[in-house]
């Protein structure tokens, strides 16, 4: 995803002359085309996270489009006071993007994990939380996160993840991304996990149940429609998300149940991972295997808890 990113930057440079690129320290090679069809429009913030939304704030209140790119932990649990403050509450427009997020860095132990950033950032108020499933998705939201009258927070994998769509979908923020035909099954998936999603969806639709898939793009604003439609469409839903169960789309999707008229519905699974630190380093795809949120157990696990 962030070679998509660094590409989608320098096609937009070149059509958006108040687009400017912060970074943290990192990725400087990875942006040298933009730097070099781009000049004075890349700012090395250095290891100085909460300054670099700071900067970011006064460029946005000057007319321009800042885009903050970090380690998806380092730009937000460190510096969640200045997005709060700075941005927020000003509700200026600039986008956060947070490389790395979920388990991309297992290897590098739990100061590298994002796992809990999502459900922070809901509670800010005029925040928009999106997560990509893939490197199309990617593109169609930076350019809908650049075209938004507030903030927005972008978060991205690493690297490697497997294309899901052939091409840039249609996005808006606040909708989902339909990616298979809804059937008794249905699959909700936040971010990078998406690919394991349509994985799984092919799992269960060879033992016979037909598993429709939705990329859940846009945490908030939420897509309720895609819910209203599911939960009453579908036998069982299942959201997915490499996030904890806490705060992300497993809560945002309570949330939303609990202000629903009672009646039948289907039943409702969570993929995600429990509250509690990893403490062990290991690779990501192990570390989704240890947590039940590879393509096999997934399927696994709704045909075991089948209505």
């Amino acid at each position: 995803m962030r070679n998509a990113f660094a590409q989608e930057m320098v096609e937009l440079a070149g059509r958006r002359a108040d687009l400017v690129l912060l970074s943290g320290d990192i990725g400087n090679r990875l942006f040298d085309r933009f730097k070099d069809s781009s000049p004075g429009r890349f700012l090395n913030c250095g290891i100085a996270e909460a300054n670099m939304i700071g900067v970011a704030a006064g460029l946005s209140s000057c007319g321009l489009r800042p885009v903050c790119y970090t380690i998806a932990p380092f730009l937000t649990l460190r510096v969640m006071e200045q997005i709060r403050v700075d941005l927020a509450y000003h509700h200026l427009p600039a986008v956060l993007v947070g490389a790395g997020a979920g388990l991309s860095y297992a290897s590098l132990g739990a100061t590298h994990h994002s796992l809990e950033e999502m459900g922070m950032l809901r509670l800010i108020p005029g925040l928009a939380v999106l997560a990509p499933g893939d490197k199309h998705e990617l593109r169609a939201m930076l350019r809908a996160a650049l075209d938004w009258p507030g903030p927005v927070y972008l978060r991205i994998g690493k690297k490697g993840e497997p294309a899901v769509h052939s091409s840039i979908p249609s996005f808006s923020i606040g909708r989902s991304i339909p990616v298979r035909p809804g059937g008794v099954v249905r699959l909700l998936a936040l971010g990078n996990i998406l690919p394991a999603a349509v994985a799984a969806a092919e799992i269960l639709s060879a033992r016979g149940f037909a598993c429709g898939v939705v990329s859940m793009a846009s945490l908030k604003p939420l897509d309720t429609g895609v819910l209203a439609e599911s939960f009453e469409s579908a036998t069982l839903v299942a959201t997915l998300e490499e996030h904890s169960i806490l705060g992300g789309l497993s809560t945002a999707v309570a949330e939303w149940l609990s202000q629903q008229t009672p009646g039948t519905r289907a039943k409702w699974l969570r993929f995600g991972t429990p509250d509690e630190f990893l403490h062990t380093t290991s690779t990501e795809s192990s570390a989704r295997a240890g947590y039940g949120l590879n393509a096999g157990a997934i399927a696994e696990t709704i045909l075991s808890q089948w209505p």
